[in-house]
């Protein structure tokens, strides 16, 4: 570039400067020649400086932004390393996006086999140099990091893990991932939950994913309807080691992705499809004939998905296919009849919300004898279960060990019981808003379950009725180890008391919200039990008081681990009186709502035998400012502290036992 020479007089005046505001303006009276620099020197001292200059063009500042994007991709792609190309993406987002776009095989390795082993080194310990000064990835002119580590975290097989959700799912994010991970054993996971007030993400971002991340496993995409096939058919052909598929409120997808996927990826294990308007039954079909290793099977409110791609799925693949959930579909009997003839490797069923679905469904496939390892079956909102299905089901499938039955209308006690005599393995049964049922039906269970029974649970059952039943005590269900009851308005004193006599080796007990029973009822349970009681959860049974919890831990204070008395209105430091000084193993006490003060607290503070870890206070109106150096005490073996809803406990209370119990998680 010129330089100007500015001969002044009176700057003040004019300053020196150009004579043409134009530099191309003076070749007009000037002849400058070749490279030539011409001017006048100073004569006498006059008004207004003026120098001739000779000026050329003005020369730009070399700068790579020129080069167009064909020669950077010829660059980038020489590169000798993925950290290399990492540092190279902060640069700009420009330049994040054409690295994002150069696929594996078409990065040149022979820089890298060219380098001498002494240059491999201090690259290498440059590149930890790098690692060490910015963990956190780096940072480009416009913020975006190459490795976003705030959303990762390093999973199995070393593989890395990245969830990206509402706004920070975009095509620049995907790219910086792609880019970043390249150099750190490869993504293996992937998730997106984009809300659907974003539209930062389209198909360029999966496309620089499948570019990037060959060694991807896991793939999940939530609530994106700007992501269509286009994207996942990149994938499809970039990411061969594909396992899991989980697509949700994915509107835009269709069949040709998934074929491209169930093709191109011999690894895939486990497939979900919930909410795609657009995927129907040649998926499945395809799935069935090209995956041989899938395990795994989730559909959900799909409205293209029938018999057909249900029956090719199970035809094919039904003799590796462990678990199914099938939800909310436009399926029938069919359906089910095939299930139960070619689902010989099954061992979790759950279907819900088959409004077509007969009792003869049911029926066939419980009949189809194919269903011999099934171990865990749930139905849910099925109105064609019925008696006839679930003894079927008891006789067809023998080694089932749990079964859960939700909103079944058709199921009575005869249906139940049959069940029970059938199903020689059952060992856990849940039971919720199964209205038919009655207490013959309950007692029916515990005399028919053939001694491998553990676990029952019985939920909103409006049936069950409190009535003064006698029923032969030749049948004892020894192998009951735990029971739940819960909002079941009928289950009162008589109920509770044969329960006790009928499972005498109960450990597990919760009895939540039974506002009929009293303490007649529960002390008469708790002295017939045989075994030490290990958890008793007594939330919203408001009518008990100090005596029950007095017995309890007299007869089972040194097996009693939990102890639940949330609600229970009548309970006062009485009842920690006992506590502390009885049940030595207790770890987990709640005493929410109840009529507990600063001298309860005291009490529990004093026992040195008793080792808390979880204590729930919520709603103790009574407990002050006083018990905050008394639970410091207790701080020493607390991990879990609930004071929400304790009006009596002052903020600053609050925030000295935030600062002293740090190991402590304290909700207030």
């Amino acid at each position: 570039m010129s330089k100007v020479l500015n001969f002044s007089g009176d700057d003040d005046l004019f300053p020196g400067g150009f004579l043409f505001p134009n530099s191309k303006e003076p070749s007009l009276y000037l002849s400058l020649g070749h490279h030539v620099d011409m001017y006048v020197p100073p004569r006498k001292r006059s008004r207004v400086t003026a120098p001739f200059i000779v000026c050329r063009e003005q020369k730009q500042q070399p700068s790579i932004e020129v080069l167009p994007d064909e020669c950077l991709f010829e660059v980038f792609r020489r590169l000798p390393g993925g950290q290399e190309r990492s540092a190279c993406a902060g640069v700009s987002k420009r330049w994040l996006m054409l690295l994002s776009s150069i696929q594996r095989d078409e990065i040149c390795n022979e820089t890298t086999r060219s380098v001498e082993p002494e240059n491999r080194s201090n690259i290498k310990k440059a590149d930890e140099s790098v690692k060490s000064k910015d963990k956190g990835g780096f940072v480009d002119s416009n913020g975006i990091r190459a490795e976003v580590e705030e959303d990762s975290e390093t999973g199995v097989d070393g593989y890395l893990s990245r969830c990206l959700e509402g706004k920070k799912a975009t095509d620049v994010r995907l790219a910086a991932i792609a880019v970043g991970t390249g150099s750190r054993g490869g993504l293996g996971k992937l998730s997106i939950r984009e809300s659907s007030s974003t539209r930062g993400l389209t198909d360029f971002g999966l496309k620089a994913i499948a570019r990037g991340c060959p060694s991807l496993r896991e793939l999940s995409i939530w609530h994106s309807s700007s992501i269509g096939d286009e994207g996942l058919l990149e994938i499809a052909n970039g990411c061969h080691l594909l396992e899991k598929l989980d697509l949700c409120h994915c509107s835009a997808v269709t069949d040709k992705c998934l074929l491209a996927i169930a093709k191109n990826c011999p690894n895939l294990a486990s497939v979900t499809i919930e909410s795609c308007s657009n995927i129907g039954n040649e998926s499945l079909q395809t799935l069935g004939r090209s995956c041989h290793n899938l395990k795994s099977v989730t559909v959900k409110h799909c409205p293209l998905v029938g018999d057909q791609g249900i029956a090719g799925l199970f035809s094919s693949a039904g003799n590796v296919v462990t678990k199914v959930k099938l939800q909310a579909l436009n399926i029938s009997d069919v359906s089910l009849a095939v299930i139960g003839h070619y689902g010989s490797a099954l061992t979790d069923l759950a279907l819900i919300g088959l409004q077509n679905v007969n009792e003869r469904g049911f029926w066939a496939m419980a009949s189809g004898q194919s269903l011999q390892k099934l171990k865990s079956l749930a139905i849910t909102t099925c109105r064609g279960v019925s008696d006839l299905g679930l003894e079927a089901i008891g006789k067809g499938c023998p080694n089932l060990h749990q079964v859960c039955l939700r909103r079944c209308p058709l199921v009575s006690d005869k249906g139940l019981i049959s069940f029970a005599k059938a199903a020689g393995s059952l060992e856990n049964l849940q039971l919720e808003e199964c209205h038919r049922i009655t207490h013959s039906g309950v007692f029916g269970i515990f005399a028919n379950c053939g001694g491998k029974l553990k676990a029952l649970a019985l939920a909103n059952c409006f049936g069950i009725q409190n009535m003064n039943f006698l029923f032969p005590l030749t049948f004892l269900c020894y192998s009951l180890r735990s029971l739940t009851i819960c909002n079941c308005p009928g289950f009162g004193n008589a109920s509770l008391a044969m329960v006790g006599k009928l499972c005498p080796y109960l450990t597990h007990v919760d009895f939540i919200g039974l506002q009929g029973i009293t303490d007649a009822g529960l002390l008469s349970f708790v002295q017939s039990s045989e075994a030490g009681l290990m958890k008793v959860n007594l939330s919203g049974c408001v009518n008990l008081t100090d005596n029950v919890v007095a017995t309890i831990s007299k007869l089972h204070g040194s097996t009693l681990e939990v102890l639940n008395l949330e609600g229970c209105r009548f309970i006062t430091d009485a009842s920690l009186v006992t506590v502390a000084r009885d049940c030595w193993q207790l770890n987990e006490l709640d005493v929410s709502s109840c009529g507990i003060t600063d001298s309860g607290i005291a009490i529990l503070a004093g026992a040195k035998q008793l080792n808390l870890q979880i204590l729930s206070l919520a709603g103790c109106s009574l407990v002050s400012d006083k018990s905050a150096p008394l639970l410091v005490v207790m701080g020493k073996t607390l991990m879990g502290l609930n004071l929400q809803h304790c009006h009596g406990i002052s903020s600053g209370a609050v925030d000295l036992l935030v600062e002293q119990l740090w190991r402590c998680d304290i909700l207030s």
